[in-house]
């Protein structure tokens, strides 16, 4: 019997026909067929820890959750696009309303995986802020795109920047009040690092709450906080309801910073690769529709904006996912680095020094008591075989290195050569 092409344009494996009743000669063919098919694969996608030698995914129903963020987009379209369905599984998006719902969730295995905060993910992996538990990150989910919005309180006293605002906190002593979205993630990272450049200490100096992302808003007009750092559209929905103004970006702080993440247990991980790597492969192929064109933007916007997803007009999403910024008090730009879904496969690797980055953080305000083996962690949770694998699968491109290199806003790079003399060297720390 001769091969026969499928659509993969792999040959099929030979089968045994009726007449093949023999057990022996049957487990024979069968080894010879995929044995066949096997040398055809690619080297570096037969490299892939493929369960029982299968590349099959598992589980084919995957709960994913996420907050009504405008970087929830990728897991969203993901499923709207059926590029899960390419990879035989069906991403159920599912939303929660807070980073906590996200985490409890997440680790009592009612949700599979999760568009979540990277620093989340890390604060879990050491025990802090929440129950410990082995984590994995099977991928960036974007950059950027996150903001500090200030109130327009502030604006009136004079108050435009983080210098500014220093002015004022030394002349006019009171309680201020600053919302992040959960203790060890990524905007309380952004406003407790912006804060202390200009030399108010987050934990001296002013009183810092928890607030989930879709509440800020109404935190600000009810007069609960003096500013908050959040995802968007909810720093641009504080602009259009005039109640706040944008004091930086993100990605002004930290031009292309590691941002959400797509995070699951190491247990499911471990338990589920296939369907880990179809999932993540479907999520690139979602991130390198967005950011392929303005128009593919607009549509993601449309179906984002949705009361199931997001929740807020299509207006309040689509231009800062443009890169089209209004700071709310006057200044209008074109912003080169916007939210980035993809950027070549850049924006979703999951680099080590990304997520040791946040373990210093963490150090640094003293979340962290010791110093941990930063490397050691990373290796642990960053799962770039997973990664790995299912860029080969979505034909993305790799880095050349599993680490980067950036400098932030206050001149210091950080490189994750030497992480705990990184975490030390801050004047302004716990």
């Amino acid at each position: 019997m001769k091969d026969k092409a499928n659509v993969s344009g792999l040959p099929e494996a030979t089968t045994p026909t009726v007449a093949d009743t023999n057990p022996t000669r049957r487990k024979l063919i069968q080894s010879i067929g995929s044995a066949s098919i096997l040398s055809l694969i690619d080297p570096m996608v037969k490299a892939g820890a493929w369960a029982a030698g299968s590349d099959a995914p598992e589980k084919t129903d995957v709960k994913v959750s996420f907050i009504a963020l405008t970087d929830c987009s990728s897991v969203v379209m993901a499923n709207h696009l059926n590029l899960d369905k390419k990879y035989g599984v069906k991403i159920i998006p599912t939303k929660e309303a807070s980073w906590a719902a996200i985490r409890d969730k997440l680790v009592n295995g009612e949700n599979d995986m999760s568009h979540i905060l990277y620093g989340l993910v890390y604060g879990l992996q050491m025990g802090i802020g929440g129950q410990q538990k082995d984590m994995s990150v099977l991928m960036s989910l974007n950059n950027n795109g996150q903001a500090i919005t200030l109130s327009k309180s502030l604006y009136q006293k004079g108050v435009t920047d983080g210098a500014s605002l220093k002015a004022l906190m030394d002349k006019e002593k009171r309680d201020y009040t600053f919302a992040q979205t959960f203790p060890t993630g990524t905007h309380a990272m952004w406003l407790y690092y912006w804060l202390a450049n200009y030399g108010i200490n987050p934990f001296k100096d002013a009183k810092i709450i928890t607030v989930p992302p879709p509440q800020m808003v109404a935190n600000m007009r009810s007069g609960n906080m003096d500013g908050y750092c959040v995802g968007e559209p909810w720093n641009a929905r504080a602009i259009i309801d005039g109640i706040g103004f944008t004091a930086i970006t993100t990605q002004a702080i930290w031009q292309d910073h590691p941002e959400k993440a797509l995070g699951t247990t190491s247990d499911f991980a471990k338990k589920y690769p296939n369907t880990c790597r179809a999932v993540t492969s479907a999520i690139l192929e979602a991130g390198k529709y967005i950011d392929s064109s303005t128009s593919n933007k607009h549509a993601t916007a449309e179906v984002v904006s949705a009361p199931s997803f997001v929740n807020t007009d299509v207006s309040v999403i689509q231009d800062r996912m443009m890169g089209r910024y209004n700071n709310g008090i006057g200044k209008t730009w074109d912003d080169p680095h916007a939210m980035k879904f993809y950027n070549d496969g850049l924006a979703n690797f999951p680099y080590l020094s990304d997520g040791m980055w946040f373990m210093t953080q963490h150090k640094r305000w003293g979340l962290l008591k010791e110093h941990p083996d930063y490397l050691a962690v990373a290796k642990k949770v960053n799962n770039i075989a997973i990664y790995k694998d299912a860029a080969t699968a979505s034909k993305t491109p790799l880095p050349k290195s599993d680490m980067r290199s950036s400098k932030l806003f206050d001149g210091v790079v950080w490189n994750g050569s030497n992480p705990a003399a990184y975490a030390d060297s801050f004047k302004i720390k716990a």
